[in-house]
């Protein structure tokens, strides 16, 4: 099946990108959930998937609203208002969503899988008592799956929404549009999407239309339609082949110069994220000793900490991932 989108002079000129966390727990979460191998993101699902089976998010409200496949609910990904909302914002969104819209989500849920889970029958019987509940369970997943991956993912994502703004400032909107996937292509003042299997017009789209990268998004875009928002089209970014790739450190050396050696030492182990015990182990160093320089780096904006059950999660945020792969002159 395939549905066609028109545009008008005012549809394009609404047309805008953003990045979207909530586009990014939703489908990783289906990922995890899937229990299939990924060809790209196998070493982020053999870290992350035993965190969340621990901490009981792969059978938790989250996973009863987000199935391996088919339809998710319309209320978890709230339309952006910028181009890169907070996922504090975005679940303030979620806690508000009207009561009507959620249900009437949740009655599609319950139609295309034939039945509501029982923590998801709680959440139709009242929506305001316990869409603060889905909010903290996403707000888990997103320190032991996300978080610390963060600055990584979102230099993927701000490449790709910088690349197709230069496409558009040297080539035209159509031609992005035009290249934003196989399964979409633009003619004749119109979006086709080959693969959507719902129907599609701009009587049941509002105005414009929201373009989100995603590097969880795949292999196909997803779209969500929720009149009069405007259309949100999520399509796999560019990159994301080389995402998890060690990436080369290059400036070390004169690193170590200004930072000292240990701490230079825990930032280049820090190309995945690493408990304290894990990186006295890989360094030599003594577990006091890398709590205090990992306190000293965090101190500097250079590592961020996330917990993870019992134990804290350290990652290099994007300004440490610079100072690395600068090369020292």
């Amino acid at each position: 099946m395939s549905a066609e989108l028109a545009f008008s002079a005012e549809d394009l000129a609404r047309t805008r990108f953003a990045v979207s966390p909530m586009w990014e727990v939703g489908p990783s979460l289906r990922l995890l959930g899937s229990g299939a191998a990924h060809p790209v993101h196998r070493p982020w699902i053999e870290q992350v998937r035993p965190r969340i089976v621990a901490a009981g998010l792969d059978r938790g409200r989250l996973a009863e609203l987000i199935p391996p496949s088919g339809y998710v609910p319309d209320f978890l990904n709230p339309t952006p208002p910028g181009p890169a909302p907070t996922l504090a914002a975005e679940l303030a969104e979620i806690v508000a969503a009207p009561v009507a819209a959620v249900r009437r989500d949740l009655d599609r849920l319950r139609h295309e899988r034939g039945r509501l889970g029982p923590r998801s029958e709680a959440l139709y019987a009242d929506p305001r008592a316990r869409l603060a509940r889905v909010a903290e369970e996403i707000e888990a997943y997103w320190e032991l799956a996300l978080a610390p991956y963060w600055a990584r993912i979102r230099a993927v994502l701000d490449a790709d929404v910088f690349h197709r703004a230069r496409q558009v400032a040297e080539h035209g909107a159509g031609r992005v549009l035009n290249e934003l996937h196989p399964s979409v292509s633009w003619h004749d003042d119109a979006l086709r999407l080959a693969r959507r299997e719902r129907a599609l017009s701009r009587r049941t789209a509002g105005v414009g239309l929201l373009l989100i990268p995603s590097v969880f998004t795949g292999p196909d875009p997803f779209t969500r339609v929720t009149p009069p928002e405007p259309p949100q089209l999520a399509y796999p970014a560019r990159g994301i082949g080389a995402l998890w790739t060690p990436r080369p450190i290059t400036g070390s050396a004169a690193l170590a110069a200004v930072l000292g050696r240990s701490r230079t030492l825990l930032l280049t182990e820090l190309h995945t994220p690493a408990s304290t015990t894990e990186l006295a182990h890989r360094t030599g160093l003594s577990p006091a000793g890398v709590s205090q320089q990992l306190t000293a780096l965090r101190d500097a904006g250079l590592v961020t900490a996330h917990r993870a059950g019992r134990t804290v999660l350290y990652a290099r945020t994007s300004v440490a991932e610079s100072l690395l792969t600068t090369t020292s002159r």
